[in-house]
Order: structure tokens, then sequence, then C-alpha cells
């Protein structure tokens, strides 16, 4: 299905897991290190799967925002998502991720809640990109 865009960016990286990550406008500029549990040293730095969890995290609590602007139930203002992304070898060889959501809609009720988690799963880019690719868990974690 075709996307009519309406805005586009893009990063470059340099050294690849261990190395550099900008935008051209110079909002986001990351030194970029291995996880020691990839072979990593430690070293002071994020990696592809943070910044991957961070973007998931905001985009998924931006599809419920615009969920209730179109008369689904109201998100509360403490509401926050965590996303967790794992990554490992895979059977078929590579490797692969997997992406968990805890989501916290703090003094919702149950049913508004998992209503309005649905609807933002379905129309969420991140969610769309990933859907029959990865396995991805949406979890709502505390309501009223």
């Amino acid at each position: 299905m075709p996307t009519n865009v309406l805005y586009r960016t893009n990063a470059t990286a340099t050294g690849g897991r261990v190395g550099h990550a900008a935008t051209p406008d110079g909002n986001l500029k990351v030194s970029l290190t291995r996880p020691k549990e990839l072979g990593g040293d430690g070293a002071p730095g994020t990696n592809p799967e943070q910044l991957f969890a961070a973007g998931y995290a905001a985009c998924f609590l931006s599809s419920m925002q615009f969920v209730a602007t179109q008369g689904g139930p109201k998100v509360p203002a403490d509401t926050t998502v965590k996303a967790t992304v794992g990554i490992g070898p895979r059977a078929e060889g590579g490797f692969g991720l997997e992406v968990g959501l805890a989501v916290l809609l703090p003094g919702l009720a149950k049913a508004d809640a998992e209503t309005l988690v649905q609807k933002a799963h379905q129309i969420c880019p991140y969610s769309n990109a990933t859907r029959n690719s990865l396995d991805v868990r949406v979890d709502i974690v505390a309501t009223q």
C-alpha cells in the first residue's frame, strides 16, 4: 500500500556499531558502541536497539494520542510507553529483533485502555513496519 509521505529525514552512520551517527541538522549526534552482550567493551555510547526502542515508544504514545483525537479514550497526561528491544541470532541464520511495549495508562478503565492500545497498534507506523516481521508484544501494565 503506497504512503503519502509528509515528512522525510535521514541520518548517516560511520563505523557501524562502533562509530557515530548523526542527522544533517545536528539535532541527533551519537557515539555508537557495541553492547557487552554482543562482544562490546562497555565504552560509553548508545546502540541501534536503544535508538529503535526510543523511537518506537515515542511513536506508539503519539499514536494513542491520535486515536484519542478521533473519538477514542482520552490519554492520561502521565501515560508512558516503555519499549524493550532484544537482539540475537535467528535459527534461520543472521540476527533478529523482538519488541515488547509496556503501556502505563494510569486512571484509565481497563476496557478503554485495551481499546486505545489496540487501535494505536493498528495505526502506529512502527507497528505497521514491523507487523509480520518481528515478534511485538504489547502489554498494558496498569490502569484504573
